[in-house]
């Protein structure tokens, strides 16, 4: 019951920030060494700033446990980049896009 509720509202979320997409995010293969999934990290990332999804890939990365989900979110002119540690969930970024966007 609890997973039901949680992928509802998971799914809820994602389709109000306009997220959902055919496409493959970058770094799908690394995916089976994370202990948050896309879906868990969307909705950490969105919570930290809220607005529209513009890219994301999972990465390799120095800082938290090495590997993280980094997403460019979208609200108004402003493109926030929020990068969400992909074995515990910790937000370890959260600052507007610099002039040279990965």
């Amino acid at each position: 019951m609890k997973r039901t509720i949680k992928v509802a509202v998971t799914f809820a979320v994602i389709s109000t920030a306009g997220v959902l997409s055919a496409q493959a995010y970058t770094g799908q293969k690394l995916a089976g060494k994370a202990k948050v999934s896309m879906s868990e990290a969307r909705l950490i990332a969105l919570k930290a700033h809220p607005g529209k999804i513009t890219d994301e890939e999972l990465e390799k990365e120095h800082g938290g446990s090495g590997l993280r989900y980094s997403f460019d979110i979208k609200h108004g002119k402003i493109t926030q980049e929020v990068g969400v540690d992909a074995q515990t969930g910790t937000v370890l970024e959260n600052a507007p896009e610099g002039s040279n966007p990965d």
